[in-house]
């Protein structure tokens, strides 16, 4: 049933247009039309809640509950209701049967993280979001070095939009006594694309690694099981994300990065924290670093793009000679201005690369003064850029 609602509501008129597309390849046209659907916000969120509490207890790995008003509570949760993180119901469903008491340092710590998520949502993501749409949108009329430049603001926008969101619901669920679990651990510093989809939106991946992957057999049962099982995580994955053939496709891209260090058995080399306990990496992991940010920011093209027509469109011009020219676009001093945001945001969250979200610690060993000059140029900082307003992009999802 939760699968046949979002079948219905995110999936019907993808499977029909594509099945009037296959006849119509075979010369048989057929007269029919979609359904105006409005697709509920965040739906693949709480559906994909509800099936884990429902295979958990037909596995017996859970108790079901008989409070109707907690198991509520679980599925519909305010703060990630529409965007995650998707709690597993043996974490959350404790939480609100427990007693809660406020917690000063802990509310505290909450306001800290609602604060950074405030920053990368309307400082990096929305401004971001300018540039990228700027240039995705008129893809017919730039460069490829444009178009890669595209990329990267919108790797900075996906990214402040979605890991913004989450510090925003774990921030404001700490108001009220409970924990969220972890969705990003600053993915950008990830040294191999193993590491960074363990860092990327955790939630979902280890919904998927627990639901799908494990249960088909993970990389017990020989090599081309393996390669099987990969692909078709990475193919849901895409296919969690919309009905798009671009989002088949980025799946299958990451599928391609991630399968030869699982072969190569070096999936889980960087397990730690880069330069743990140093202030600066060394050139090999920087390099690791640069090497992995590219490779995923060129996958962010196949997911931004509209369709496989509009994909064709940039990949040509990024494997054409345009690729070595200037960037050209209306606004470059100001995005400039929005690439330096980016790198200080960058720089905060390297410092705080160790701890739970950016700011847990940031600044603790200042004098008061500078700390909440920080704060209030936070939040100043916030305010000058809130102007105009971008929808969360996972909201879609």
């Amino acid at each position: 049933m939760n699968l046949g609602f979002l079948g219905y509501f995110k999936y019907f008129n993808f499977f029909l247009d594509n099945f009037i597309g296959l006849f119509s390849f075979f010369g048989q046209e057929i007269s029919t039309r979609s359904l105006d659907i409005i697709l509920p916000v965040g739906i693949s969120f709480y559906t994909f809640q509800t099936l884990s509490y429902s295979i958990d207890v037909y596995n017996r790995k859970k108790t079901p509950t008989r409070d109707f008003i907690i198991y509520s509570a679980y599925v519909s949760f305010f703060p990630q209701l529409v965007a995650g993180p998707i709690e597993r119901a043996n974490r959350l469903l404790p939480q609100f049967q427990a007693r809660r008491d406020f917690d000063y340092s802990k509310a505290v710590d909450g306001l800290r993280q609602i604060l950074w998520g405030l920053f990368k949502k309307v400082v990096i993501a929305d401004r971001c979001a300018e540039f990228a749409n700027l240039i995705f949108d008129g893809a017919a009329d730039y460069s490829g070095s444009t178009m890669i430049l595209g990329a990267v603001f919108f790797a900075f926008q996906i990214y402040g939009d979605f890991s913004g969101y989450s510090d925003i619901a774990i921030g404001v669920t700490r108001l009220f006594g409970l924990d969220l679990m972890k969705n990003f651990a600053f993915p950008y510093f990830s040294r191999d694309i193993a590491e960074f989809w363990r860092r990327w939106h955790i939630s979902l991946t280890t919904w998927f690694r627990d639901y799908l992957y494990i249960p088909l057999g993970g990389s017990r049962d020989g090599t081309w099981r393996t390669i099987r099982n990969i692909f078709i995580i990475f193919l849901v994955s895409g296919f969690w994300h919309g009905a798009n053939w671009t989002f088949i496709a980025w799946g299958v891209l990451n599928a391609l990065y991630f399968l030869p260090l699982m072969l190569l058995k070096i999936n889980r080399t960087n397990i730690d924290n880069v330069a743990k306990g140093s202030i600066f990496p060394s050139l090999k992991d920087l390099s690791s670093i640069g090497l992995t940010f590219g490779l995923t920011v060129f996958a962010w093209i196949f997911f931004r793009a509209e369709s496989l027509d509009h994909l064709s469109l940039i990949l040509s011009e990024v494997f054409s000679q345009s690729i070595i020219s200037v960037p050209y676009f209306f606004g470059r001093r100001k995005a400039f201005f929005i690439l330096l945001w980016c790198f200080f945001c960058m720089v905060v969250e390297w410092i705080g690369r160790e701890n739970e979200h950016a700011l847990e610690k940031f600044g603790n060993n200042w004098k008061s003064t500078y700390r909440w000059i920080f704060y209030y140029g936070t939040m100043y900082t916030v305010w000058i850029y809130g102007g105009s307003e971008q929808q969360f992009i996972y909201f879609q999802f």
